[in-house]
């Protein structure tokens, strides 16, 4: 209904292929770690309402749990008889099987995702004129392309309640690995093995598979801003080791971190840093609220830590939307155009890298209101 009431009345159909959006929609959603992982499906919707899947018949039984459309186009790609045809072949063929009701109708594509096969098929036998008018959303009475895809995204920034609870979910989830990780890190023991720890102690605590990504490594004196997935790095007492992670269930994910101090003996400058950083996401905390520019929450975390020698080494973002996307508008920077709206939910993340020293980064995740903001992190930040 909120996408509908965006659209201009003359469009009747659209045609929605970006898998996120597909899932968005109608709760159609293949897990990452299936055997049709990768696989999709497209998803008609109609003026009246009416929500039709197209798909394969193998990504139709991958879903994860239940989707509500008003009918199927399952194309059957593999039966355990005949050799398969190229899947995506299979899933043009269900295109096919909706290319008369939308014939002679105005309607468009998200066209940054729907493969060209498949406009070619909507547009065969047709004339130049239901060309323009199905293929590229343009109709007569707006004269205007619809962009689906950038129209999508700005419906996905204001979370629904059902969509806040899964990310409640992704967020014990990560903190029940900061936990782990609090016990188990120490001189002696590698990046990897904190990884797989971590990994354990999030799928323990969601008691479902999940896919899980971030940044694994120790931020060392020589290297004191690094990210991503974790090495056989041998930790060694002194170490900033950052910890900023996601859990993703069904598509949505958290993001949050810590930095530890390996050994627990914190120096006079990593203490510094994590003040200054601290600093930071109190002043970016009293700032959040529906209606606040993004770009000025980036100067109020940026302002706080110019008191330290170290704040002018915080040069990257001062955090960012999340849900289906990572990151996703609103993006907290000096030159953001984004402000903030009633349920978007979105981290503060300030850090603070020095040669000689090490890094450190911490972040939480908050629920924008009209008033202010919740925060839906629940782990504990400390070096």
């Amino acid at each position: 209904a909120r996408l509908w009431s965006r659209i201009p009345a003359e469009f009747e159909w659209l045609l929605i292929a970006d898998p996120r959006h597909v899932h968005y929609l109608s709760n159609f959603w293949v897990p990452s770690l299936s055997f049709s992982g990768g696989e999709r499906a497209l998803l008609l919707l109609e003026r009246e309402q009416r929500a039709t899947l197209l798909a394969d018949n193998f990504t139709a039984k991958s879903a994860s749990g239940k989707h509500y459309v008003d009918r199927e186009e399952i194309h059957t790609w593999y039966d355990h008889k005949h050799s398969v045809v190229n899947r995506d072949l299979a899933l043009f063929e269900a295109v096919k099987r909706i290319r008369d009701r939308v014939y002679g109708r105005v309607g468009a594509v998200e066209a940054e995702w729907l493969p060209l096969a498949a406009s070619e098929i909507l547009a065969a036998d047709h004339e130049v004129h239901a060309l323009r008018k199905s293929i590229s959303g343009v109709g007569e009475a707006s004269g205007a392309a619809i962009d689906l895809g950038t129209l999508l995204r700005d419906l996905r920034r204001q979370k629904l309640p059902d969509e806040i609870e899964l990310l409640k979910k992704c967020m014990a989830a990560t903190a029940a690995g900061q936990v782990r990780a609090r016990e188990v890190i120490r001189a002696g023991v590698s990046e990897f093995d904190v990884y797989r720890e971590v990994h354990a102690a999030a799928l323990a605590s969601i008691g479902r598979p999940a896919y899980i990504y971030g940044d694994f490594r120790a931020a060392t004196t020589e290297l004191p801003k690094v990210g991503g997935a974790p090495t056989d790095y041998v930790l060694k007492d002194g170490d900033m080791y950052i910890l900023d992670f996601s859990v993703v269930l069904d598509g949505y994910r958290s993001d949050f971190t810590n930095t530890f101090v390996v050994g627990g003996k914190p120096t006079a400058q990593q203490q510094e840093m994590y003040d200054t950083c601290q600093k930071g996401m109190i002043a970016g905390e009293k700032v959040l609220k529906a209606g606040v520019a993004a770009k000025e929450v980036h100067a109020a975390v940026y302002n706080a830590m110019q008191s330290s020698e170290y704040g002018a080494t915080f040069t990257h973002h001062a955090g960012h939307g999340i849900g289906l996307g990572h990151p996703e508008a609103p993006i907290l920077v000096p030159e953001s155009t984004d402000v903030l709206v009633v349920g978007d939910v979105i981290t503060l993340e300030p850090g603070v890298y020095v040669k000689g020293v090490g890094g450190i980064r911490i972040e939480h995740n908050y629920l924008i209101t009209e008033t202010g903001a919740e925060c839906l992190s629940p782990h504990t930040i400390a070096l």
